[in-house]
């Protein structure tokens, strides 16, 4: 896929924002897996004692990691892992389906780690996990296998390993 692809890709991604009918009539045309209820666990104490981690499907990486592979028209089920002491602004967004003009004016958008480490300071939460963890948001055929049995769970694991409590879930 050449650059000429990638600007078709995010000039959809502005219109498909303008002009929501585009994406009603795109979703109408489109099949999508049914996996089951969301996952729920209940949270057995306070926030203000729990160990936080950021996921994030918006494409987000650090400016000196490799990015989400654009070329692939079914996404790229790779992650990113982002050191919770990163400086945002040496943070950028790979993703071309969704426009992310603010969020490149501002990541803590689709990445609050700013607003969540204004949080620990302020005892709202216990503390941030070392390591955050970004996605791209689109995934589809052969990749979602991928993305469901091997990244999503390597992911899951190391959350665990950090003794994470508490995972915020940005969408792009």
């Amino acid at each position: 896929m050449g650059n000429w692809q990638r600007r078709k890709h995010r000039l959809l991604a502005k219109l498909f924002t303008r002009f929501r009918w585009l994406t009603t009539l795109w979703l109408r045309g489109h099949t999508f897996t049914k996996l089951g209820p969301p996952p729920w666990t209940p949270l057995p104490k306070p926030l203000s004692t729990c160990t936080v981690a950021l996921v994030t499907t918006a494409g987000v990486h650090r400016r000196d990691d490799q990015p989400f592979d654009m070329t692939d028209p079914d996404g790229d089920p790779s992650y990113r892992e982002i050191p919770g002491d990163w400086p945002l602004e040496e943070l950028t967004i790979t993703h071309d389906y969704y426009d992310h003009s603010d969020a490149d004016k501002d990541l803590n958008i689709v990445f609050p780690l700013q607003r969540l480490q204004e949080f620990q300071a302020e005892g709202r939460i216990g503390r941030l996990a070392p390591v955050h963890y970004s996605f791209m948001g689109h995934i589809d055929k052969h990749h979602l296998p991928v993305l469901l049995y091997e990244t999503a769970p390597e992911v899951a694991t190391k959350l665990k390993e950090q003794k994470v409590d508490v995972v915020l879930l940005t969408p792009a």
